[in-house]
């Protein structure tokens, strides 16, 4: 598939409806998150690949969102080998992904290379954070990917 931004994203297994918007980098180089807002959407790394396109598309979502609750990706651990994931695109076009793996990673050990980098084929990947650090508002000790494979698309 040829490059079109990505506009919303449906999980429908576990209730997942959202808008995406583009993310970049933060101050200090890091990715960014979306907004800790009620509502928070799904956010889409813009210097990743867009979904369908060849290389490892990311998404990032909220666990939880402060005061507001849970996160568009409260439910993300839920998700299983086999798991249907769709991505609708600027253009009209969907990409059906389906997931092959999910693991949670040490924040001290996340493989930035699994996730950011390069893939011969057209990969998603989406990311949370898990293990609460202690009361809320003090961060968390993981994050939990789910990796999928494009397996269909529509024009």
């Amino acid at each position: 598939m040829g490059a079109s931004a990505p506009e919303r994203i449906e999980i429908p297994s576990i209730g997942v409806d959202s808008p995406v918007v583009p993310l970049g980098l933060a101050a200090d180089g890091t990715v960014q998150v979306p907004p800790i807002a009620k509502q928070s959407p799904a956010g889409w790394y813009r210097h990743s690949p867009t979904p369908g396109e060849t290389g490892a598309s990311v998404l990032l979502g909220h666990l939880t969102v402060g005061k507001y609750g849970n996160g568009v990706f409260y439910r993300l651990g839920e998700l299983h080998a086999g798991a249907q994931i769709t991505i609708v695109r600027a253009n009209g076009s969907t990409a059906v992904f389906t997931v092959t793996k999910t693991a949670e990673y040490a924040k001290s050990d996340f493989p930035a290379q699994a996730v950011y980098g390069a893939t011969d084929t057209p990969q998603l990947r989406l990311v949370t954070c898990t293990r609460p650090a202690g009361p809320e508002g003090s961060g968390y000790l993981a994050n939990l990917v789910d990796y999928a494979t494009l397996t269909s698309s529509t024009p």
